[in-house]
Order: structure tokens, then sequence, then C-alpha cells
């Protein structure tokens, strides 16, 4: 038996964030989410890119419900506005989807100090679920 997007139940009433939702993916993962009534939260670095995402997901289900925030994996500082802006606006929390990422970038330093593979997708992903946990085990 092959697993599709048709194996997917509704997930009406849920609410789902997707890191790094506007391309590969996440944005299928988004697209999948959003087809089955979830409110997909898009965490995305590039805003445009972003914006770009939700309408074509808006084209493909009018009825989604999707918002779009900015969140930098790479910056402590954009992981904390990120879960507080979440924390503060969403009373549930129900799937946490760490996607995004970066793949051997030159190497080079976040602004928090770390090099930045390690700090974008391990410790960006760590501070942020560890961020959103209680929500999460609501």
């Amino acid at each position: 038996m092959s697993w599709t997007q048709d194996n997917i139940a509704s997930q009406s009433g849920k609410t789902v964030i997707v890191t790094g939702a506007n391309v590969g993916v996440g944005f299928a993962t988004a697209a999948a989410l959003a087809a089955k009534g979830a409110k997909v939260i898009f965490s995305c670095r590039n805003l445009q890119m972003g914006q770009s995402a939700v309408a074509t997901i808006r084209s493909r289900v009018p009825s989604a419900l999707l918002m779009l925030h900015h969140l930098d994996l790479s910056d402590l500082r954009s992981i904390r506005a990120f879960a507080g802006l979440v924390l503060d606006s969403e009373q549930q929390l129900d799937v946490l989807i760490n996607n995004a990422g970066i793949m051997a970038p030159p190497f080079s330093r976040t602004v928090d100090g770390f090099e930045s593979q390690f700090g974008t997708n391990v410790l960006g992903h760590f501070a942020l679920t560890g961020l959103l946990l209680p929500r999460l085990l609501e």
C-alpha cells in the first residue's frame, strides 16, 4: 500500500507550526495539512517567499487557515520573538514540525556566535521547541 495525502486524517481544529514552510518538504507538509483542515503557521526567514507560498496554498485550498510569521532559526532573539508571538496569540498548539535548515554553508557564525549550520539546524530548533513545549504539552 502506498502512503498518500489521502491517508492523513482530518486535521480540523488542530494548530500546526511548520518551520521552513515556504519551500520543499516544508511547503508540501504545510499544503497537505492545510488541505486536511489544520490551521498552519508558516515560520519563514524570508517573508517574501513565505507570502508566495501562502498565496499558492490559498489558491489551491481557498478555505485554508494560514498564518505567516518571521522566524530566523540562526538568531536566538528571533526565536524568542516568534515563540512569544505564538504563545500570546495561540491558545492551542498541537504540532511543531521542525523542518527548516541549512546545508553545507561556507563557514560562518550565527549572530549568537555558534557555527551557522549547527546553530540553525540544531540549537535553533532546540530553543524553539523548548520555548513552545509547555503549550504543546497542554
